[in-house]
């Protein structure tokens, strides 16, 4: 079994920072173009260059998505977006449409080519033709299960490199070619736009009964019959390195920085776990509890995972106050507010390889050094005086069920 290289979301460049110092061996993320997430932030031209910068630096790679499907009057832009990620110096491009694969090639000769999973690879002969085109990594069709992707391993060059979403949102159509945003509300998935409509909760109309609404229900509540759960191999990294996956990945360049940064460092330590023969240290496995997230579920590594029709509801058991900006030897740290506590609160510290410890707020100044008793204005910076150093990044949570009733 080879370690499984873990791939973070990066969505804005505070979520790169998350995701880099938090433990990925590589981050994706897209320019303002091209890219399957359009409300994700993003990077300009301009940041482009100082995020791939920052993320080699600490030794971490950079993967940019250019895997929409680009229409006659947007493929002219392509060979200009394309140089301008060779000249930033990203790693890879994540390529879906075979003409923006070939142009990537001449345009950006330096960065290796993997195939999104929007091009739904499900067999090995698929994998192959996509390798002998020029292909350094395909990222599977999520639809796959372990045997399957044993299967491919065994029947495709040992160069090929294979890649699976290992844990977020899961689409209810197959590798995400959706229809359905596009026709009720004109934002199309396929394009990086999606409204999430298989989110929303329905109800039955006969043609002749205009304005009656039947429900579709399993209890009082109503039910989702769109509905996806997310998912979650964490319990499970030794069988995807058995299968022979290269990488893993998580889902969610739309989601937070906070989410980026528990998440990756989630996954760090059970990789790191499980790679060196050691149980899984349950402190940081139960990390992938403390962020938003729906029920979860295996996906179809283990066979057709069934529907979920309870509701479509995130689980929200703690919520972010503030994240440190530094540090000094006693402890005195600099904060940045993200919602409000008081002093009196119980808090939990998690950082970059630091395992969450308890704190009880108290002698918080603002930077005046006058006494404050609860931070109020968003982004505000303020000091609090902690039981020990911590590293920058490090979050300050508080457990608060905001989950919707």
């Amino acid at each position: 079994m080879s370690k499984l290289e873990l791939l973070s979301p990066a969505g804005d460049m505070e979520r790169l920072k998350m995701a880099v110092l938090y433990g990925a061996d590589a981050v994706y993320l897209a320019g303002t173009d091209f890219g399957m997430r359009s409300f994700a932030g993003n990077f300009s031209a301009e940041e482009l260059p100082k995020a791939v910068r920052y993320a080699h630096e600490h030794g971490v790679k950079v993967h940019v998505t250019v895997n929409t499907m680009p229409r006659n009057d947007e493929v002219c832009r392509l060979p200009e977006h394309l140089e301008r990620l060779e000249d930033a110096g990203v790693d890879a491009l994540i390529l879906a449409d075979l003409g923006a694969f070939t142009l990537a090639k001449k345009y950006a000769p330096r960065c290796a080519r993997h195939i999104s999973t929007q091009q739904s690879i499900a067999n090995y002969e698929c994998a192959t033709a996509w390798y002998d085109l020029g292909a350094e990594r395909v990222v599977l069709a999520r639809e796959l299960s372990l045997p399957e992707i044993r299967t491919i391993r065994e029947k495709t060059p040992k160069e090929l490199e294979i890649e699976t979403f290992g844990h977020g949102a899961m689409c209810v159509s197959y590798s995400g070619r959706c229809l359905l945003s596009n026709y009720m509300t004109g934002r199309d998935s396929n394009r990086g736009a999606c409204a999430q409509p298989c989110r929303y909760q329905y109800a039955l109309m006969e043609e002749k009964r205009p304005g009656e609404y039947f429900p579709v229900f399993e209890d009082e509540k109503g039910t989702y019959i769109l509905n996806s759960r997310d998912m979650c191999m964490i319990d499970h990294l030794d069988d995807l390195m058995d299968a022979g996956v290269d990488c893993i990945k998580i889902e969610g360049r739309a989601k937070s920085a906070y989410y980026a940064a528990i998440v990756t460092g989630a996954y760090r330590h059970c990789i790191d776990d499980v790679a060196a023969g050691r149980p899984i240290d349950k402190v940081w496995r139960d990390e992938v509890e403390h962020i938003s997230h729906r029920i979860y579920s295996t996906g179809f590594y283990y066979g057709f995972p069934g529907q979920y029709t309870e509701n479509s509801r995130y689980i929200r058991q703690w919520q972010i106050c503030a994240i440190v900006e530094s540090c000094d030897e006693n402890g005195l740290a600099l904060c940045s507010l993200r919602n409000k506590f008081t002093q009196g609160d119980v808090l939990e510290a998690v950082g970059p390889d630091l395992r969450p410890f308890d704190i009880a707020p108290e002698n918080m100044t603002d930077l005046e050094g006058q006494p404050l008793a609860e931070p109020r204005t968003p982004q505000m910076k303020f000091y609090l005086p902690l039981p020990k150093q911590v590293p920058p990044y490090t979050i300050l949570r508080r457990s608060a069920d905001l989950s919707p009733k």
